[in-house]
């Protein structure tokens, strides 16, 4: 696992974690608010993540929480893509809004023990603060590899008194020169109000977990804070959006057992198609946004990152956000959607790699189509010079495919002039579908699909060669279509 560290920059930022207008169909009043504060806690009621894993090692993140249910949907909603909530009070008190759960100072700490039961790794007692949203972060270190281990989260008050326990799983990668069976399941694009089950959250997440996937790619827009429910425009509002969300039942009995690798993209920093010098959106900074990121995802490495699973998988997550040049900067050599320094360490890592296939994860589309207004990706006119440039390089390279986020619909795509393969997830839920007609199917694509759900990919060896197979499927897991290669 290359992880590309300076810790140096990541500490600064980390530092003490230990963390419009619409006409609606119907209306229906909310009604009253119930809480559950506790002082019995600290409970684990935004769940926690495992993430980073690689052969002898891993991330930890958890949150402490006041209360051991997140505040009850109470808010009907419109029936129009997203779901609104319908006459939600945008000024109301944060600890009152739907999915609200309140933090709590505290202590937490981790143990990991083996399959035989024998604890291999016990972190210190850290604590948890308002400073960083009560938010906890352990780096693990010493696992074995390929190996299956579990999670024992304990927390207590700063005070002593009880401990809560929280308990879940994962498994270690395999070295490069194993060929080992990988099943890894990936989707993009969340917003809490398109849940399909107000009291579960998203389909989605309950389908992958019946396929037991050794890892979850996000590959961005795991919240929006520029959708209402609150429109997230200070700090205050724009974490209220990561506890809601991580309140999900769906997503946390799904994290106790499955390791995530996030992708942010613009929805997690500010707004639509950010970047550094757009906002800010109400009084939320881009940076206050990228605080926020790092302060709620499983990272202390550079967002950008590589993971090797076995002799025949490598992926690379790669940045969007971060180093991008200004959309309205005139297209040519010197304007970036990755930057250079990404752009170096993505060439030199992909050209050394003997994986038999490799994955470029991005939040955004590489070949698309997409829709002639967008302008922030590299299938767009915008970024056409190194979208070009980038195209070409990844289609020269034996057995490599896109996988993207971003686009509310399932497709697969070929590039008609390098024959570069992408494969877009589409939505985590059939209530964000929206954005392209069902019937403007276009030469490039192999599969088009106005639906949400999910993208499983397996590689194994069953046939006596290397195969790797995509496969779209529904929230309920079900699937509707299939693309196989052999290496």
């Amino acid at each position: 696992m290359n992880f590309n560290r300076r810790r140096s920059f990541v500490k600064k930022v980390l530092a003490g974690l230990v963390t419009f207008t619409l006409s609606p169909k119907v209306v229906t009043k909310a009604g009253p608010t119930t809480f559950n504060f506790n002082t019995k806690g600290p409970y684990f009621t935004n769940g926690f993540k495992v993430s980073e894993v690689g052969e002898n090692q891993c991330m930890l993140w958890t949150r402490l929480c006041a209360q051991a249910t997140p505040n009850p949907v109470r808010h009907e909603r419109i029936e129009k893509v997203f779901r609104h909530p319908i006459d939600f009070d945008e000024n109301q008190e944060v600890s009152k809004m739907d999915g609200a759960v309140a933090g709590v100072e505290g202590e937490a700490r981790v143990i990991i023990k083996d399959k035989k039961g024998k604890t291999i790794f016990t972190s210190p007692w850290e604590k948890a603060t308002s400073d960083n949203d009560f938010t906890v972060k352990i780096h693990v270190t010493g696992l074995k590899e390929n190996n299956d281990y579990s999670i024992i989260w304990e927390a207590k008050e700063l005070d002593e008194g009880k401990v809560t326990k929280e308990k879940g799983s994962f498994s270690t990668a395999p070295a490069d020169s194993k060929a080992v069976p990988v099943l890894l399941t990936t989707s993009t694009c969340q917003y809490f109000w398109s849940f399909d089950d107000k009291n579960r959250g998203f389909h989605t997440y309950d389908s992958m977990a019946k396929l037991k996937p050794d890892f979850f790619v996000h590959t961005g827009d795991y919240l929006y804070y520029d959708k209402p429910g609150p429109l997230a425009k200070n700090m205050e509002k724009a974490r209220h959006k990561w506890h809601a969300m991580n309140g999900w039942p769906s997503l946390r009995d799904f994290f106790k057992k499955v390791p995530i690798f996030m992708i942010k993209d613009d929805h997690d920093v500010l707004k639509d198609d950010a970047y550094r010098g757009k906002g800010p959106y109400g009084d939320l900074t881009f940076e206050e946004g990228i605080k926020l990121w790092y302060e709620n995802v499983p990272i202390e490495d550079k967002p950008y990152r590589t993971l090797r699973w076995g002799k025949d998988l490598q992926l690379w997550m790669v940045e969007g956000r971060e180093y991008r040049s200004r959309n309205d900067m005139e297209d040519g050599s010197e304007k970036s959607i990755w930057g250079k320094e990404q752009i170096d360490w993505f060439t030199k890592s992909v050209d050394a790699s003997d994986a038999t296939f490799k994955l470029l994860f991005t939040a955004t589309p590489v070949v698309g189509p997409d829709r002639d207004g967008k302008k922030d990706n590299h299938a767009n006119s915008n970024f056409r010079h190194e979208g070009d440039w980038l195209r070409q390089y990844l289609s020269e390279k034996k057995n490599l495919f896109v996988v993207n986020g971003d686009r509310h619909w399932q497709y697969v795509s070929k590039d008609l002039e390098t024959g570069l393969m992408e494969f877009g997830s589409g939505p985590v839920s059939d209530f964000h579908v929206q954005g392209w007609d069902a019937d403007d199917v276009r030469p490039e694509h192999q599969y088009l699909n106005l639906i949400g759900g999910f993208l499983s990919i397996q590689v194994d060896r069953k046939t006596g060669n290397p195969k790797i197979s995509f496969i779209h499927r529904n929230v309920k897991g079900e699937i509707l279509h299939e693309e196989s290669f052999t290496g």
